[in-house]
């Protein structure tokens, strides 16, 4: 969802007229609202690789999804639609297919997701993040651009925000905009020594807060507007391995220390990404198996040290700023088809 508000304002620029079609619950509808762009909810359902009932009502949800896109697209009538988001995708560019329009999918993570590989087929172009991912989309429709990324992160200003913290550096740590409740847990037991050497934002998930109170530790849900700025505050951060998050941590420098979802509780991609991102030198990982208060606190003071070495390999790097522009240009190619 983040990669589609970032196209927004090249969009817009570029004389399109944008409409979104998501799911009826979630956070997104909020956020594509508060953007000043209609939005269309329809019918969604997870369809997931082990055995149960919910596969069933599900699957029924994602053939009404379909026939509520046919309805939404027929009424908008676009020349082309741009996919990036979970299994509401899938009915979405199935109706565009359908309805011979053109589709370009957008795929973050270094291996397609289920929802992708169910929508590529139906698909135009499919951009990818990662050069790894190309090995997994038909050679024809493959594209690297990298990640779009949103562009009030280029130029968030830390002195906006007044948290009164003291001279100590600032950590931030997320676990995206739903939380996670291993990070948030093993954070709260570790404050303390946290606090020791660092001041603490600590976005912990909608419906996540807690009544804890340190001077220098703040606590939110999630932050939108302000995000870049908090951003812009931060030292280093300690986040999730989702590759949206990577890319944009990897454009504005930010050291980081990267705890991706285990493959106990995934399909495994956020591992991948972590890994790669670790062996071009941006991030350290800890694996949350091996997570402890004490493992995260001495992980993160050497994190600080060496947050000069992982700024300049990043800053070294090719262009990661570069996906939104790279984007545009394949949603400009596939609209002239």
């Amino acid at each position: 969802m983040i990669p589609n508000l970032a196209l927004v304002p090249e969009l817009t620029a570029a004389g399109y007229e944008i409409y979104y079609i998501g799911s009826h619950a979630g956070i997104e509808r909020e956020l594509v609202e508060q953007a000043g762009i209609p939005y269309f909810g329809i019918s969604s359902g997870k369809l997931r690789r082990y055995r149960s009932v919910k596969n069933v009502t599900d699957l029924l949800r994602v053939c009404k999804g379909f026939v509520d896109a046919v309805r939404v697209i027929r009424k908008i009538r676009p020349d082309i639609v741009f996919s990036k988001g979970g299994f509401v995708v899938v009915p979405v560019v199935a109706a565009a297919r359908f309805l011979r329009v053109n589709a370009v999918i957008h795929e973050s993570d270094m291996t397609p997701g289920l929802a992708n590989r169910l929508a590529i087929p139906f698909a135009a172009k499919v951009c990818v993040s990662f050069p790894e991912t190309l090995k997994h989309v038909p050679e024809k429709k493959g594209v690297l651009t990298g990640s779009p990324i949103r562009p009030e992160l280029l130029v968030g200003d830390g002195k906006r925000m007044d948290f009164g913290f003291d001279s100590r550096p600032v950590l931030l740590v997320t676990g995206g905009s739903q939380g996670a409740a291993a990070i948030n847990t093993c954070v709260r037991e570790a404050l303390p020594q946290l606090l020791e050497k660092f001041n603490v934002v600590h976005l912990c998930g909608k419906g996540n807060l807690s009544e804890v109170e340190h001077p220098g530790y703040m606590e939110f849900e999630y932050l939108n507007e302000t995000m870049a700025d908090v951003l812009a505050l931060a030292d280093i951060v300690v986040s999730r391995a989702g590759a949206n998050t990577l890319f944009e941590l990897a454009a504005i420098r930010k050291p980081n220390l990267l705890i991706p979802l285990p493959a106990e509780v995934s399909r495994g991609d956020q591992l991948l990404n972590a890994a790669s991102f670790e062996r071009q030198g941006f991030s350290m990982v800890l694996p949350e198996g091996e997570m402890t208060p004490q493992q995260l606190v001495t992980r993160v003071r050497e994190l600080f040290e060496r947050r000069e070495e992982f700024a300049r390999n990043m800053a070294a790097a090719k262009d990661v700023t570069g996906g939104t522009q790279r984007v545009m240009e394949v949603i400009t190619r596939v609209t002239q088809l």
